[in-house]
């Protein structure tokens, strides 16, 4: 598995190791030129959000990756870990549901991650 995988997938497995709701990998080479992979996911509470993400940074740090950059830390409801190739975006539930990157990003191919 490549690295650019691997990433996706740790990502993916981290945040559910916090219990994170809803995990979907977005498949964005086609369409953004931004990542090859979004990971997104939900969390009940702000403080779950902050789990998630202080996970994900944990234990791809434990691998020598480390985010290029993070935003939206301090308010804990959408925080963005930009890991270059992968974004994770770690939401509160509803604003999840107001921004709607999977509605956004229709064109790229998505799936559900399962531990």
């Amino acid at each position: 598995m490549d690295q650019i995988n691997q990433i996706q997938t740790m990502i993916a497995a981290a945040a559910s190791d916090k219990k994170a709701q809803d995990i979907v990998i977005l498949d964005m080479d086609k369409v953004s030129l931004v990542a090859d992979y979004f990971v997104i996911c939900s969390a009940n509470s702000t403080t779950q959000v902050k789990a998630i993400s202080d996970n994900i940074e944990e234990k791809l740090s434990e691998q020598g990756i480390h985010a290029l950059r993070r935003e939206g830390y301090r308010e804990g409801r959408w925080v963005l870990l930009d890991y270059g190739y992968c974004i994770a975006h770690i939401f509160i539930e509803e604003d999840r549901r107001f921004y709607n990157l999977e509605r956004l990003w229709g064109d790229a191919k998505s799936h559900t991650y399962e531990k």
